[in-house]
């Protein structure tokens, strides 16, 4: 498995990953369908975000070139927000539990610090058990929560902030 950092070629993968994935986990923002994700729109987006200094996109590709996961940090567009990134990730059904988080964020990490980043920011379901440990484990805390900040199905669910400095000495 390795990860890199995306390419326009990978478009029309990140777009079924990316249905995929939203069809197979409870916890997206975007449920099955709800998503416009064309091929056209895909590109733009990819383009966009590697002209970008302060986001990127990274991928977990395995050796049939068959992408696993995903991870979106999107920097902040403002003068007071640019050195902060909100992450999202997704990982394809079949290859969770088999350390793709951890090598994207390791990735992930690697990148921010390599460019104008200080802080990685990201929301996660509180009930979503192994979101959180993966979170935890590489380095994000808990730093509040949204209360009924979604609702999936018919109930309302709370969210947790979490975030992580790359300069670990500046909090």
């Amino acid at each position: 498995m390795i990860v890199r950092e995306i390419e326009i070629l990978d478009a029309e993968k990140l777009s079924r990953l990316m249905e995929y994935v939203e069809a197979s986990s409870e916890y997206m923002l975007m449920e099955a369908g709800e998503r416009e994700n064309d091929y056209a729109q895909q590109i733009h987006r990819i383009q966009r975000i590697k002209k970008s200094s302060n986001s990127t996109i990274l991928v977990a590709e395995n050796e049939q070139n068959v992408l696993a996961g995903y991870l979106f940090a999107i920097g902040g567009d403002a003068k007071r927000n640019r050195h902060c990134a909100y992450i999202v990730v997704g990982i394809a059904e079949t290859f969770r539990r088999q350390g793709v988080g951890t090598k994207l964020f390791i990735e992930l990490d690697q990148w921010a610090a390599d460019h104008p980043i200080h802080r990685l920011e990201l929301t996660v379901v509180t009930r979503n058990e192994a979101g959180l440990s993966l979170y935890k484990k590489m380095g994000f805390e808990i730093e509040g929560t949204k209360k009924h900040s979604l609702c999936i199905g018919e109930e309302f669910v709370d969210e947790y902030y979490m975030a992580k400095f790359i300069d670990p000495s500046i909090e």
